[in-house]
This record gives C-alpha cells, structure tokens and sequence, in this order.
C-alpha cells in the first residue's frame, strides 16, 4: 500500500474536530520541558531508617542506616539468600560470621548491633556499628598509596589489640589485610568480615588448621607450598606482617603475574625491604615475615618490637639532625584524615565553610586519624618556643619525646 492509498485523519475527523486538536496538541522544545525528580519515600526496616549506599562486595549492598530510638548512625551489610547461594560456602560463611560477632566485645573488633530478617523478600540484614572508610579506601586516595610511619604505627598497635583479643577466644580470621580493617572518625581501627574465620575446639591442643580461604597475597609460604596443616594464629601473624609491609611502602613482599608465580615466590620467602624504611622497622618485617612457620614469634613475643616510642623515635631520627623541636608537627600535610571522607549526600566541609565564611570565624580543629589534633601554632608562639628550646636543651629533648609520645596514643585507645 502507498502513502497516498493511507487514511488520512480527515477521513475519520470533521473540520471542527481537528481545529480542536490543534489547540492542545503542540509542539514544544527540550529545553522548556520542566522535570521534578520523584522524592524517595523513608524505608524503615524494623526501627531503623535506611540511608544511602556506603558500598557494595560479593555479598551484598553495605547502607548507612539511622536508629530511630537513639539516634546512632550504624551500617548495614543486606544479605539475599538467592545471591549467597551462587557463592560457595555463602550462606554457612554468614551464619559463621554472626555467631561469632555475637560472642565478641572488644573496641578493635567491628560490634554486631541486630540481625534483621525478612521471609517475605528472602533478604538478610546485618546491622553493625558505623565506620567512615576502610583502610584500603584510605591508602587509594593518596598518591603515594602509604601511611607515614608513625600513622601506619598507631593502626598496627590496634590491629595487634584486635588480633590478641581474637585468639584468646579462639578465633582464627584468616583474612587479614587492608580491605577488611575499617576506620572511625576517631581514628579507631576495626577488624571486620570474618567470613572466613575458624572458631578453634575449646579442648583443641593446639590452633591446628586445615582449611584456609584468604587473599592469595596475604597468605603464608606452609600454604602457598600446599601443606595439609598449619598453625592458624601465624597465618594471622603473617598477614599482618605483609599488611604492615603494605602500609608502609605501597608494595608486596611478593608479587606474581598469576597465582601460580605468586604461590612460588611466597613459597621460596625471597622479598626486599625498601632503605627508607629504616633500620627499626626493617628488622620488624624481617622479624614478622619469616620464611620457616617455626622461627615466626607469636603476638605476645612482639610487643617488645612495637613499643610505642621506638617507630616513632626512628622516623624522627634524621629529621631530628635539620628539624627543630617545634618541626616535628609541621609536616600536617603528610597525614591522611578519615574528615576527608564524606557521607553520600553530606555537604562537603569546605563548601560549606566558603558560603558560612561571614557567619563562622572560628573552624575546629581536625583530629588527626591517631588521636592526635592537627591544630598547628602561630608563627609568633613558634619563634618564642625555639628561643626557649635553644637555651635550654634538657627542655627540649623533653619536649620533643614528649611529643613524639603523642603520636602514638593509639595504644591508649
């Protein structure tokens, strides 16, 4: 059929019935189209009130969420069962992980708050207590990738807290590294995702494992050379050694372009320690990356290692030679602030500081990610502190251990 065969619309239509269409039916531009975005409607999921996406794993969604009794901000990792069963191990992995958080109480291990679940939409919720970022979230939005060293220092000291406290329980992560230790405000580390985590026999003789699911770059040489048993609480040890290794210099100790030469070069314990590292610390991961699962001290063997003035005395040694005493907390910019990670939907703080400039003259200081506060002192209070410093050295090698101590109260948290 042709065009001119087609029926035409006054072929149905009089002339007053078109005339009428032509007043409603008009054409407009793009640019005059006005569009209101559909407001989203508050979910609560029992009494708390869901927010917006912190992030998203294999598992499922992470969400801020809001306590509509107290008030507490807290997160929540929402679990669907058809996802989990796709996963191997998925659904026994989670109920292991809550049964263990419900039995655990310490400050450098993440709190399970409630388990929420819905038949209806085969979704599990687990609700836990709120952290700004993770460490590895941290490490990536710094071009250098590292921590300076006393910073990397004072989470090491937490994560060793947390590490103790796991096995005087019985507990084996296995799973140790950057990606699964999240930060507060405060600077507090928490050790999370225990998935993976064995629970030892109360009567076991020893912390003997036999499975293990971790990241193949945090693993030990015994697995990486296939032994069919293990110590568990040194495969957490190692970990933490190449996690530490991690921190400090952006690098691995062993690397591999598959995992296969990744596993080789593990299994033969060949690495490398950069010289800026210095001589203290360097001895630390020779010490904790030990290449014979028998030479490799437990946790309580270490802490004469990690005392809390020897990094720091370490990392200020050369600056020391140049460096005044007040010097020491100049280099403000080199330290990396949980502040700088913003909520989803929060206002970031120099926007708002730029349209409150007239109404806020005074701005709080940050505090720094190891307690300590970023606040740095005015030129004139400098001048006049070096003045008294230099004519009085006891004062200022005082001053300056004394300070060098408040960088590592992260012990104290």
């Amino acid at each position: 059929m042709s065009a001119s065969e087609l029926p035409h619309l006054s072929d149905y239509l009089n002339e007053n019935e078109l005339m009428e269409m032509d007043t409603f039916i008009h054409r407009i531009d793009s640019t005059e189209v006005i569009y209101q975005p559909r407001r989203k409607r508050a979910k609560l999921i029992g009494k708390y009130l869901m927010g917006d996406l912190l992030g998203e794993g294999s598992y499922g969604k992470v969400k801020e969420m809001l306590d509509s009794e107290t008030l507490c901000r807290r997160a929540v990792k929402i679990l669907k069962k058809k996802k989990l069963r796709r996963i191997p191990n998925g659904e026994a992995n989670v109920k292991k992980e809550i049964q263990l958080l419900r039995r655990l109480q310490h400050k450098n291990v993440i709190q399970l708050v409630d388990v929420l679940y819905n038949e209806e939409k085969q979704k599990m919720y687990m609700v836990m207590e709120y952290c700004v970022c993770g460490m590895q979230e941290m490490l990536d939005s710094v071009p250098e990738k590292r921590f300076p060293v006393f910073q990397a220092h004072g989470y090491f000291c937490q994560l060793l807290d947390g590490l103790e406290y796991l096995h005087s329980q019985g507990i084996v992560h296995k799973d140790i590294k950057p990606g699964n230790l999240l930060l507060t405000t405060d600077g507090s580390l928490k050790i999370s995702d225990l998935g993976v985590a064995e629970a030892l026999h109360p009567f076991a003789e020893d912390d003997t494992c036999r499975t293990s699911q971790g990241s193949p770059a945090f693993q030990p040489p015994e697995i990486a050379n296939g032994l069919d048993t293990f110590s568990g609480f040194k495969v957490d040890i190692w970990s933490a050694g190449v996690t530490l290794y991690n921190i400090t210099t952006s690098l691995y100790p062993f690397e591999g372009d598959n995992i296969y030469k990744l596993f080789e070069n593990i299994g033969k314990g060949e690495y490398t320690i950069p010289e800026e590292c210095g001589p203290l610390l360097s001895d630390l991961l020779r010490g904790w990356c030990c290449s014979k699962p028998k030479c490799l001290y437990f946790l309580h063997e270490f802490w004469h290692f990690v005392l809390p003035i020897q990094w720091s005395v370490a990392s200020f040694a050369n600056a020391e030679q140049h460096l005044r005493d007040d010097e020491l907390y100049d280099g403000e910019d080199e330290i990396i602030y949980t502040q700088d990670f913003t909520v989803p939907g929060q206002v970031a703080e120099e926007d708002q500081d730029q349209g409150n400039a007239d109404h806020s003259p005074a701005v709080a200081k940050p505090v720094c990610v190891n307690g300590t506060e970023g606040g740095s002192l005015n030129s004139k209070a400098k001048a006049e502190r070096r003045s008294s410093s230099s004519s009085n050295p006891s004062r200022k090698g005082v001053s300056t251990a004394s300070k060098i101590r408040k960088l590592s109260t992260c012990k104290q948290q």
